[in-house]
């Protein structure tokens, strides 16, 4: 199953950091938060990737084009302009970098994906936002749903907009941020099959992929979801990466789930 990431936002919440790289590129020890993400899903054998790049995508480009010489013990014969690599610990990893405009918007972003997924399910997630959801248990939640779309809900502390979800898991209504703590919201980590497609318009370049597309769904009831009750964070601003880096350097990182 193709694992596809949104990594073309501008990222402008993080100041400075996203004038000089894409928001999926700020680092969290040492490694952009799109690497964490793509460990998650690579430890549950997931290892086939399709990055949806836009703002700055020459940085995500030089990264995976450079990643395997850059983690990799080389010897340079500058006489002969000869390259020997001795030992290498790359990940198995197949990345696909499609560019999909400065200023679109997630859904156009999504659109322009349709020939690369074929006709299989694939999996869909924000590049931006590090969990331990259980991918197989997602996986499973969305299989017996038989719905096109099944989403992972997470209860956080009242900053997002929120969700409507009826007992048996179905997405029934979308909600703006609620006053109180305790709704579920939209975390990402989507599972989808191919036919989610046919609720994106062709004229999308102006659309969120969390608007028109996903409340269609929701309506005629094909918007299923996970709750997940460990760990989500996603980095919106400034603070987030500081909280995102203190876990990860005091060894407390709940999303690193790989050995």
């Amino acid at each position: 199953m193709k694992v596809v990431i949104l990594a073309g936002g501008l990222g402008t919440r993080l100041g400075e950091e996203t004038s000089v790289r894409p928001k999926p590129m700020v680092g969290i020890g040492g490694y952009p938060i799109l690497w964490h993400i793509m460990k998650i899903y690579s430890s549950y054998g997931f290892n086939d990737f399709i990055v949806l790049t836009g703002y700055k995508q020459e940085v995500i480009k030089d990264y995976f084009v450079n990643y395997y010489m850059m983690n990799s013990d080389v010897t340079v014969d500058l006489r002969t302009n000869e390259v020997n690599v001795h030992q290498n610990s790359c990940e198995p990893w197949k990345v696909t970098l499609v560019y999909t405009g400065h200023n679109t918007k997630t859904a156009g972003r999504i659109s322009k994906i349709r020939d690369y997924i074929g006709n299989e399910s694939f999996m869909l997630t924000y590049g931006d936002g590090v969990s331990d959801v259980d991918l197989n248990k997602l996986i499973e939640c969305h299989k017996k749903s038989g719905k096109l779309c099944t989403l992972t809900a997470f209860q956080p502390e009242g900053r997002f907009g929120a969700l409507g979800i009826d007992e048996d898991g179905t997405v029934s209504k979308f909600q703006e941020k609620p006053k109180e703590g305790g709704a579920w919201i939209n975390a990402g980590f989507f599972v989808c099959e191919p036919k989610i497609f046919d609720y994106i318009p062709e004229d999308c370049e102006e659309i969120m992929w969390e608007q028109d597309p996903l409340k269609n769904l929701s309506r005629d009831g094909q918007l299923n979801s996970y709750k997940h009750t460990g760990f989500w964070h996603a980095m919106d601003m400034l603070k987030d990466k500081e909280d995102l880096n203190k876990m990860w350097a005091e060894n407390k990182a709940p999303w690193k789930i790989w050995k």
